[in-house]
Protein backbone atom coordinates (compact mmCIF):
# COMPACT_ATOMS: atom_id res chain seq x y z
CA UNK A 1 0.00 0.00 0.00
CA UNK A 2 0.96 3.44 -0.63
CA UNK A 3 1.84 6.21 2.02
CA UNK A 4 0.81 9.19 1.27
CA UNK A 5 2.35 11.98 2.33
CA UNK A 6 1.00 15.88 2.33
CA UNK A 7 2.97 18.84 1.98
CA UNK A 8 2.08 22.43 1.62
CA UNK A 9 4.57 25.56 0.82
CA UNK A 10 2.72 27.40 3.93
CA UNK A 11 3.34 24.80 6.66
CA UNK A 12 6.99 25.02 7.70
CA UNK A 13 9.52 23.29 9.98
CA UNK A 14 11.38 26.00 9.96
CA UNK A 15 14.52 27.97 8.09
CA UNK A 16 17.55 25.61 7.98
CA UNK A 17 20.23 27.59 9.18
CA UNK A 18 23.81 26.77 7.28
CA UNK A 19 25.65 26.28 10.53
CA UNK A 20 23.28 22.97 10.55
CA UNK A 21 25.85 21.35 8.44
CA UNK A 22 29.01 21.78 10.65
CA UNK A 23 31.82 19.31 11.95
CA UNK A 24 34.73 19.12 15.03
CA UNK A 25 37.95 19.22 14.94
CA UNK A 26 39.62 18.28 18.44
CA UNK A 27 43.28 17.44 19.60
CA UNK A 28 42.64 13.28 20.13
CA UNK A 29 43.85 10.71 18.15
CA UNK A 30 44.81 11.54 14.65
CA UNK A 31 41.52 13.81 14.41
CA UNK A 32 44.74 17.15 14.09
CA UNK A 33 48.05 15.28 13.88
CA UNK A 34 47.91 12.76 10.86
CA UNK A 35 44.23 13.94 9.73
CA UNK A 36 44.02 17.28 8.34
CA UNK A 37 47.50 18.11 9.49
CA UNK A 38 50.68 16.06 7.76
CA UNK A 39 53.17 18.21 6.47
CA UNK A 40 55.49 15.22 5.64
CA UNK A 41 52.66 13.91 3.24
CA UNK A 42 53.10 14.49 -0.57
CA UNK A 43 49.78 16.47 -0.63
CA UNK A 44 50.73 18.91 2.24
CA UNK A 45 50.80 22.55 1.50
CA UNK A 46 52.86 24.97 2.60
CA UNK A 47 51.30 24.88 5.99
CA UNK A 48 51.29 21.28 5.99
CA UNK A 49 47.46 20.94 5.76
CA UNK A 50 46.47 17.46 3.49
CA UNK A 51 45.10 18.83 0.43
CA UNK A 52 43.05 16.05 -0.40
CA UNK A 53 41.26 16.07 3.18
CA UNK A 54 40.36 20.08 2.06
CA UNK A 55 38.58 18.75 -1.01
CA UNK A 56 36.54 16.59 0.79
CA UNK A 57 35.54 18.91 3.40
CA UNK A 58 34.87 21.27 1.01
CA UNK A 59 33.21 18.00 -1.34
CA UNK A 60 30.86 17.50 1.76
CA UNK A 61 29.86 21.05 2.15
CA UNK A 62 30.79 21.39 5.80
CA UNK A 63 29.86 25.06 6.69
CA UNK A 64 31.64 25.28 10.66
CA UNK A 65 34.17 23.77 12.51
CA UNK A 66 34.21 23.37 15.91
CA UNK A 67 37.98 23.89 18.00
CA UNK A 68 39.57 22.90 19.83
CA UNK A 69 37.67 20.65 21.78
CA UNK A 70 35.70 18.35 23.29
CA UNK A 71 37.38 17.07 26.40
CA UNK A 72 40.56 18.11 25.13
CA UNK A 73 39.55 21.52 25.72
CA UNK A 74 39.40 21.42 29.08
CA UNK A 75 42.88 20.59 30.40
CA UNK A 76 44.16 23.14 27.12
CA UNK A 77 45.94 26.28 27.50
CA UNK A 78 45.73 27.61 24.07
CA UNK A 79 48.72 29.93 24.82
CA UNK A 80 51.27 27.16 24.81
CA UNK A 81 49.84 26.62 20.68
CA UNK A 82 50.87 29.77 19.81
CA UNK A 83 53.82 31.48 18.53
CA UNK A 84 57.13 30.31 16.66
CA UNK A 85 56.40 26.08 16.70
CA UNK A 86 60.24 26.06 17.92
CA UNK A 87 59.10 27.77 21.44
CA UNK A 88 55.96 25.32 21.89
CA UNK A 89 56.17 23.61 25.00
CA UNK A 90 55.13 19.27 24.83
CA UNK A 91 52.61 19.00 27.35
CA UNK A 92 50.77 16.28 29.01
CA UNK A 93 47.16 16.21 27.15
CA UNK A 94 44.95 14.41 30.34
CA UNK A 95 41.89 14.10 28.46
CA UNK A 96 43.39 10.96 26.15
CA UNK A 97 46.15 9.89 27.66
CA UNK A 98 48.87 11.59 25.36
CA UNK A 99 51.48 13.82 24.47
CA UNK A 100 50.62 17.26 22.99
CA UNK A 101 53.25 19.05 20.76
CA UNK A 102 51.55 22.05 20.57
CA UNK A 103 52.72 22.19 16.42
CA UNK A 104 48.77 22.73 15.56
CA UNK A 105 46.83 26.00 17.00
CA UNK A 106 44.97 28.56 16.95
CA UNK A 107 46.76 30.38 14.16
CA UNK A 108 46.83 27.23 12.61
CA UNK A 109 43.37 26.84 12.45
CA UNK A 110 42.31 29.87 11.84
CA UNK A 111 44.46 29.51 8.58
CA UNK A 112 43.09 26.00 7.50
CA UNK A 113 39.26 27.23 8.23
CA UNK A 114 40.23 30.02 5.32
CA UNK A 115 41.12 27.61 3.19
CA UNK A 116 38.85 24.64 4.05
CA UNK A 117 36.15 27.58 3.32
CA UNK A 118 33.94 26.84 6.95
CA UNK A 119 33.48 29.41 9.59
CA UNK A 120 35.45 28.62 12.82
CA UNK A 121 33.79 27.74 16.30
CA UNK A 122 35.89 28.18 19.29
CA UNK A 123 35.38 26.60 23.09
CA UNK A 124 36.72 28.07 25.92
CA UNK A 125 38.06 25.88 28.88
CA UNK A 126 36.18 26.20 31.93
CA UNK A 127 37.01 22.71 33.58
CA UNK A 128 41.21 23.61 34.32
CA UNK A 129 40.51 27.29 33.91
CA UNK A 130 38.12 29.83 34.40
CA UNK A 131 36.95 33.67 33.06
CA UNK A 132 40.35 34.80 33.20
CA UNK A 133 41.58 32.53 30.42
CA UNK A 134 38.08 32.71 28.23
CA UNK A 135 38.45 36.67 28.35
CA UNK A 136 42.19 36.56 27.30
CA UNK A 137 41.81 33.97 24.38
CA UNK A 138 38.20 36.19 23.26
CA UNK A 139 40.51 38.76 23.54
CA UNK A 140 43.29 37.28 21.36
CA UNK A 141 40.83 36.53 19.38
CA UNK A 142 38.85 39.25 18.79
CA UNK A 143 40.06 42.38 19.82
CA UNK A 144 41.71 44.83 17.06
CA UNK A 145 45.16 46.09 19.11
CA UNK A 146 46.74 48.04 21.29
CA UNK A 147 46.25 45.45 24.22
CA UNK A 148 48.63 42.61 25.70
CA UNK A 149 46.40 39.83 23.75
CA UNK A 150 45.90 41.33 20.70
CA UNK A 151 49.20 42.66 20.09
CA UNK A 152 50.58 39.09 20.67
CA UNK A 153 48.16 38.30 17.48
CA UNK A 154 49.83 40.70 15.46
CA UNK A 155 52.87 39.94 16.26
CA UNK A 156 52.25 36.54 15.35
CA UNK A 157 51.68 37.53 12.44
CA UNK A 158 47.96 38.28 12.16
CA UNK A 159 47.33 42.08 12.06
CA UNK A 160 43.15 41.84 11.87
CA UNK A 161 41.23 40.73 14.29
CA UNK A 162 39.72 37.03 13.38
CA UNK A 163 36.37 38.63 14.61
CA UNK A 164 34.86 35.00 16.01
CA UNK A 165 31.31 34.99 16.05
CA UNK A 166 30.15 31.22 17.98
CA UNK A 167 32.00 30.27 21.31
CA UNK A 168 31.41 27.22 23.85
CA UNK A 169 31.53 28.24 27.35
CA UNK A 170 33.46 24.67 28.36
CA UNK A 171 32.73 21.33 27.27
CA UNK A 172 30.69 17.97 28.54
CA UNK A 173 30.56 19.64 32.22
CA UNK A 174 27.63 17.23 33.59
CA UNK A 175 30.12 14.47 32.93
CA UNK A 176 32.25 12.65 35.67
CA UNK A 177 35.07 11.95 33.07
CA UNK A 178 35.31 16.19 32.09
CA UNK A 179 38.75 17.61 34.11
CA UNK A 180 37.38 20.21 36.30
CA UNK A 181 33.58 18.53 36.40
CA UNK A 182 31.28 20.37 37.99
CA UNK A 183 27.31 20.26 39.46
CA UNK A 184 24.86 21.95 37.68
CA UNK A 185 24.86 25.20 40.30
CA UNK A 186 29.08 25.37 39.99
CA UNK A 187 28.88 25.62 36.36
CA UNK A 188 25.57 27.77 35.91
CA UNK A 189 27.36 30.60 38.31
CA UNK A 190 30.77 30.05 36.32
CA UNK A 191 29.46 29.98 32.60
CA UNK A 192 27.06 33.45 33.42
CA UNK A 193 30.22 35.28 35.29
CA UNK A 194 32.27 34.35 31.73
CA UNK A 195 29.53 35.04 29.62
CA UNK A 196 28.64 38.19 31.04
CA UNK A 197 32.65 39.11 30.93
CA UNK A 198 32.91 38.15 27.22
CA UNK A 199 30.06 40.04 25.80
CA UNK A 200 31.51 43.29 27.70
CA UNK A 201 34.79 42.85 25.54
CA UNK A 202 32.43 42.12 22.45
CA UNK A 203 29.32 42.27 22.44
CA UNK A 204 28.20 40.66 18.83
CA UNK A 205 29.55 37.09 20.25
CA UNK A 206 26.85 34.59 20.29
CA UNK A 207 27.31 31.65 23.28
CA UNK A 208 26.46 28.44 24.11
CA UNK A 209 26.19 27.16 27.31
CA UNK A 210 26.24 23.39 28.38
CA UNK A 211 23.65 20.87 28.39
CA UNK A 212 23.42 17.37 29.28
CA UNK A 213 26.01 15.27 27.60
CA UNK A 214 23.41 12.52 26.78
CA UNK A 215 19.95 12.24 27.44
CA UNK A 216 20.71 9.18 29.62
CA UNK A 217 22.16 11.39 32.26
CA UNK A 218 20.93 11.07 35.54
CA UNK A 219 20.93 14.73 35.63
CA UNK A 220 18.80 15.58 33.03
CA UNK A 221 16.78 17.19 32.28
CA UNK A 222 17.03 18.85 35.53
CA UNK A 223 20.85 20.10 34.54
CA UNK A 224 19.30 21.84 31.92
CA UNK A 225 17.18 23.98 34.07
CA UNK A 226 19.32 24.73 36.64
CA UNK A 227 22.35 26.12 34.27
CA UNK A 228 19.68 28.16 32.31
CA UNK A 229 18.46 29.60 35.68
CA UNK A 230 22.02 30.90 36.23
CA UNK A 231 22.65 31.97 32.13
CA UNK A 232 19.79 32.46 30.80
CA UNK A 233 20.02 36.23 29.85
CA UNK A 234 23.83 35.70 28.90
CA UNK A 235 23.89 32.88 26.28
CA UNK A 236 22.27 32.00 23.22
CA UNK A 237 22.52 28.31 22.62
CA UNK A 238 22.52 25.88 24.69
CA UNK A 239 24.35 22.83 23.52
CA UNK A 240 23.24 19.08 23.12
CA UNK A 241 25.08 16.05 22.76
CA UNK A 242 24.21 12.53 21.36
CA UNK A 243 26.09 9.37 20.23
CA UNK A 244 23.95 6.23 19.66
CA UNK A 245 25.01 2.66 19.88
CA UNK A 246 23.07 -0.56 19.81
CA UNK A 247 23.98 -2.64 16.98
CA UNK A 248 23.36 -5.62 18.87
CA UNK A 249 19.52 -4.78 19.04
CA UNK A 250 18.98 -5.46 15.49
CA UNK A 251 18.69 -3.27 12.49
CA UNK A 252 15.03 -2.02 13.80
CA UNK A 253 15.83 -0.89 16.72
CA UNK A 254 18.99 0.53 16.01
CA UNK A 255 17.60 2.83 13.47
CA UNK A 256 14.83 4.07 15.61
CA UNK A 257 17.08 5.52 17.78
CA UNK A 258 16.65 8.16 15.44
CA UNK A 259 13.37 9.13 17.15
CA UNK A 260 15.07 9.10 20.67
CA UNK A 261 17.08 11.88 19.21
CA UNK A 262 14.10 14.23 18.02
CA UNK A 263 12.34 13.59 21.58
CA UNK A 264 15.70 14.61 23.31
CA UNK A 265 15.66 18.04 21.18
CA UNK A 266 11.87 18.17 21.91
CA UNK A 267 12.54 17.63 25.44
CA UNK A 268 15.47 20.57 25.92
CA UNK A 269 12.99 23.09 23.94
CA UNK A 270 10.45 22.43 26.52
CA UNK A 271 13.43 23.21 29.26
CA UNK A 272 14.53 26.50 27.58
CA UNK A 273 10.60 27.72 27.36
CA UNK A 274 9.93 26.57 31.06
CA UNK A 275 12.79 28.69 32.31
CA UNK A 276 11.85 31.56 29.48
CA UNK A 277 8.25 31.62 31.16
CA UNK A 278 9.66 31.70 34.56
CA UNK A 279 11.39 34.45 33.98
CA UNK A 280 8.91 36.17 31.86
CA UNK A 281 11.56 37.01 28.88
CA UNK A 282 11.61 37.96 25.31
CA UNK A 283 14.81 36.10 25.04
CA UNK A 284 14.80 32.83 23.35
CA UNK A 285 17.48 30.13 23.33
CA UNK A 286 18.12 28.05 20.72
CA UNK A 287 20.17 24.72 20.43
CA UNK A 288 23.50 24.04 19.35
CA UNK A 289 23.99 20.09 18.72
CA UNK A 290 27.44 20.52 19.03
CA UNK A 291 28.45 16.90 18.88
CA UNK A 292 26.73 14.05 17.54
CA UNK A 293 27.30 10.87 15.56
CA UNK A 294 27.10 7.34 15.92
CA UNK A 295 28.95 5.20 18.05
CA UNK A 296 30.34 2.00 16.52
CA UNK A 297 32.32 0.96 20.00
CA UNK A 298 31.46 0.15 23.28
CA UNK A 299 32.34 3.17 25.32
CA UNK A 300 34.24 0.80 27.96
CA UNK A 301 36.17 -0.56 24.78
CA UNK A 302 37.45 3.24 23.87
CA UNK A 303 38.18 4.04 27.60
CA UNK A 304 39.96 1.68 27.87
CA UNK A 305 42.10 2.12 24.88
CA UNK A 306 43.02 5.16 26.64
CA UNK A 307 44.08 3.81 29.61
CA UNK A 308 46.72 1.78 27.95
CA UNK A 309 47.87 4.81 25.77
CA UNK A 310 51.59 5.52 27.05
CA UNK A 311 52.09 8.78 26.44
CA UNK A 312 52.14 8.60 22.19
CA UNK A 313 51.69 11.29 20.01
CA UNK A 314 48.40 11.41 18.58
CA UNK A 315 47.89 7.79 19.38
CA UNK A 316 45.16 5.76 17.02
CA UNK A 317 42.38 5.65 19.38
CA UNK A 318 38.50 5.69 19.04
CA UNK A 319 39.28 5.12 14.51
CA UNK A 320 35.94 3.63 14.22
CA UNK A 321 34.68 1.88 10.63
CA UNK A 322 31.18 2.21 10.23
CA UNK A 323 28.83 -0.26 8.29
CA UNK A 324 26.22 0.79 5.92
CA UNK A 325 23.56 0.11 8.75
CA UNK A 326 25.61 2.90 11.09
CA UNK A 327 25.04 4.96 7.98
CA UNK A 328 20.79 4.97 7.90
CA UNK A 329 20.75 5.63 11.72
CA UNK A 330 23.18 8.73 11.02
CA UNK A 331 20.95 9.90 8.11
CA UNK A 332 18.35 9.35 10.56
CA UNK A 333 19.83 11.71 13.14
CA UNK A 334 20.48 14.54 10.58
CA UNK A 335 16.41 14.00 9.40
CA UNK A 336 16.37 14.59 13.41
CA UNK A 337 18.07 17.74 12.97
CA UNK A 338 16.22 18.65 9.99
CA UNK A 339 12.86 18.21 11.05
CA UNK A 340 14.00 20.52 14.15
CA UNK A 341 15.04 23.55 12.62
CA UNK A 342 13.46 25.73 13.90
CA UNK A 343 15.55 25.62 16.76
CA UNK A 344 18.39 23.71 16.32
CA UNK A 345 20.04 26.39 14.31
CA UNK A 346 23.83 24.67 14.71
CA UNK A 347 24.97 21.27 14.73
CA UNK A 348 28.75 19.39 14.66
CA UNK A 349 29.51 16.11 13.18
CA UNK A 350 31.67 14.36 15.62
CA UNK A 351 34.59 13.92 13.97
CA UNK A 352 35.94 15.65 11.01
CA UNK A 353 38.99 12.74 10.73
CA UNK A 354 39.56 9.36 11.16
CA UNK A 355 38.07 9.21 15.39
CA UNK A 356 34.10 8.47 14.53
CA UNK A 357 34.19 10.47 11.15
CA UNK A 358 33.33 10.33 7.83
CA UNK A 359 37.16 10.96 6.61
CA UNK A 360 39.61 8.50 6.59
CA UNK A 361 43.31 9.04 6.04
CA UNK A 362 46.37 6.91 5.61
CA UNK A 363 49.56 8.09 6.80
CA UNK A 364 51.82 9.21 3.85
CA UNK A 365 48.92 7.84 1.56
CA UNK A 366 45.38 7.80 0.57
CA UNK A 367 42.12 8.89 2.21
CA UNK A 368 38.94 7.02 1.52
CA UNK A 369 34.98 7.78 2.77
CA UNK A 370 33.17 5.82 5.44
CA UNK A 371 29.32 5.18 4.33
CA UNK A 372 28.21 7.78 6.75
CA UNK A 373 29.87 10.51 4.53
CA UNK A 374 27.39 10.15 1.85
CA UNK A 375 24.12 11.07 3.91
CA UNK A 376 26.11 14.05 5.05
CA UNK A 377 26.84 15.26 1.65
CA UNK A 378 23.57 14.65 0.04
CA UNK A 379 22.01 16.59 3.05
CA UNK A 380 24.87 19.72 3.38
CA UNK A 381 24.43 20.23 -0.28
CA UNK A 382 21.06 19.89 -0.84
CA UNK A 383 18.88 20.57 2.23
CA UNK A 384 18.90 24.61 2.02
CA UNK A 385 15.99 26.51 2.40
CA UNK A 386 12.63 25.62 4.64
CA UNK A 387 12.12 22.30 5.87
CA UNK A 388 8.16 21.56 5.13
CA UNK A 389 5.59 20.02 8.01
CA UNK A 390 5.08 16.69 6.07
CA UNK A 391 1.98 14.59 7.06
CA UNK A 392 0.64 11.14 6.32
CA UNK A 393 -2.68 11.34 5.24
CA UNK A 394 -3.11 7.72 4.37
CA UNK A 395 -0.83 4.46 4.83
CA UNK A 396 1.88 3.05 7.24
CA UNK A 397 4.71 5.21 8.55
CA UNK A 398 6.13 1.98 10.50
CA UNK A 399 9.95 1.93 9.59
CA UNK A 400 9.92 4.99 7.38
CA UNK A 401 11.69 8.39 7.89
CA UNK A 402 11.58 11.01 5.93
CA UNK A 403 12.03 15.42 5.77
CA UNK A 404 11.09 17.39 2.95
CA UNK A 405 13.30 21.00 1.98
CA UNK A 406 11.93 23.40 -0.08
CA UNK A 407 14.35 25.63 -1.79
CA UNK A 408 12.48 28.25 -3.48
CA UNK A 409 15.23 30.33 -4.96
CA UNK A 410 16.46 27.10 -7.31
CA UNK A 411 12.97 25.99 -7.46
CA UNK A 412 13.71 22.58 -5.91
CA UNK A 413 12.35 20.33 -3.72
CA UNK A 414 14.48 17.81 -1.95
CA UNK A 415 12.89 14.69 -0.14
CA UNK A 416 14.78 12.68 2.09
CA UNK A 417 13.36 9.07 2.98
CA UNK A 418 15.18 6.32 4.77
CA UNK A 419 13.50 2.96 5.11
CA UNK A 420 14.23 1.00 7.83
CA UNK A 421 12.91 -2.12 6.66
CA UNK A 422 14.93 -5.07 5.87
CA UNK A 423 12.45 -7.27 4.13
CA UNK A 424 10.29 -4.79 2.30
CA UNK A 425 10.31 -1.71 -0.06
CA UNK A 426 8.45 1.30 0.53
CA UNK A 427 6.32 3.69 -1.70
CA UNK A 428 5.31 7.16 -1.07
CA UNK A 429 2.89 9.27 -2.52
CA UNK A 430 3.90 12.29 -2.57
CA UNK A 431 1.00 15.38 -3.17
CA UNK A 432 2.25 19.32 -2.92
CA UNK A 433 0.01 21.98 -2.24
CA UNK A 434 1.42 25.34 -3.49
CA UNK A 435 3.92 23.39 -5.78
CA UNK A 436 3.84 21.40 -8.88
CA UNK A 437 6.27 18.94 -10.19
CA UNK A 438 7.52 19.95 -13.37
CA UNK A 439 10.57 16.99 -13.78
CA UNK A 440 12.06 14.55 -11.70
CA UNK A 441 16.34 15.87 -11.31
CA UNK A 442 17.53 12.92 -9.81
CA UNK A 443 16.33 9.59 -6.83
CA UNK A 444 19.68 8.64 -5.38
CA UNK A 445 20.34 5.58 -3.57
CA UNK A 446 22.22 3.99 -1.28
CA UNK A 447 21.40 0.49 -0.60
CA UNK A 448 23.50 -2.99 0.45
CA UNK A 449 22.55 -6.42 0.40
CA UNK A 450 24.88 -6.55 3.84
CA UNK A 451 24.18 -4.08 6.43
CA UNK A 452 27.49 -4.73 7.78
CA UNK A 453 29.29 -3.56 4.38
CA UNK A 454 31.81 -1.56 5.34
CA UNK A 455 34.61 0.60 3.11
CA UNK A 456 38.29 0.31 3.38
CA UNK A 457 41.12 2.47 1.67
CA UNK A 458 40.96 0.22 -1.51
CA UNK A 459 37.15 -1.01 -1.48
CA UNK A 460 34.05 1.19 -1.47
CA UNK A 461 31.67 -1.66 -1.15
CA UNK A 462 28.90 1.32 0.05
CA UNK A 463 28.08 4.36 -1.87
CA UNK A 464 24.81 5.55 -3.62
CA UNK A 465 23.97 5.58 -6.96
CA UNK A 466 21.38 7.56 -9.41
CA UNK A 467 19.12 4.30 -10.16
CA UNK A 468 16.28 5.47 -7.98
CA UNK A 469 13.03 5.21 -9.24
CA UNK A 470 10.31 8.00 -8.84
CA UNK A 471 8.15 8.54 -11.75
CA UNK A 472 6.09 12.14 -11.93
CA UNK A 473 2.26 11.61 -12.29
CA UNK A 474 0.21 14.87 -12.86
CA UNK A 475 1.14 17.30 -9.88
CA UNK A 476 2.38 13.87 -7.88
CA UNK A 477 5.74 12.42 -7.36
CA UNK A 478 5.29 8.60 -7.06
CA UNK A 479 8.12 7.34 -5.10
CA UNK A 480 9.86 3.56 -4.36
CA UNK A 481 12.59 3.26 -1.94
CA UNK A 482 14.50 0.01 -1.66
CA UNK A 483 14.58 -2.17 1.30
CA UNK A 484 16.84 -0.68 4.25
CA UNK A 485 17.65 2.36 2.02
CA UNK A 486 19.00 5.92 1.83
CA UNK A 487 17.25 8.12 -0.37
CA UNK A 488 17.09 11.70 -1.99
CA UNK A 489 15.20 12.95 -4.68
CA UNK A 490 15.21 16.24 -5.89
CA UNK A 491 12.65 17.22 -7.96
CA UNK A 492 12.19 20.70 -10.55
CA UNK A 493 8.84 22.66 -9.06
CA UNK A 494 6.78 25.67 -9.59
CA UNK A 495 4.65 27.32 -7.40
CA UNK A 496 1.11 27.18 -8.50
CA UNK A 497 -0.72 29.73 -6.31
CA UNK A 498 -3.21 26.71 -4.63
CA UNK A 499 -2.82 26.35 -0.95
Amino acid sequence: MNTKILLNTAYTAGKIDPRLYGSFLEHMGRVVYGGVYEPSHPLADEDGFRQDVLDAVKNAGITQVRYPGGNFVSCYHWEDGIGPKQDRPHCLELAWRAIETNEFGTDEFFRWAKKAEITPMLAVNLGSRGIEDAVHYLEYCNFPKGTKYSDLRRKNGREEPYNVKMWCLGNEMDGSWQIGHKTAEEYGRLAAETAKVMKIIDPAVELSVCGSSLNTMETFPQWEETVLEHTYEYVDYISLHQYFAGQEKGTKSFLAQADEMDRYIKDVVSACDFVRAKKRSDHKINISFDEWGVWAYRAQEVAEQCKTNSWELAPEISEMIYTFEDSLLFGGMLLALLKNADRVKIACQSLLTNVSAMIMTEKNGGIWYQPIYYPFTHVANHGKGVVLDCRIIEGEKEDLDYAAVYNEPDSELVIFAINRDDAKKKYISLEMQGLECRQIIEHVVMESEDPKAVNSLNHTGVKPHRNGKTEKTGKKADIELPELSWNMIRIEVQKSGLL
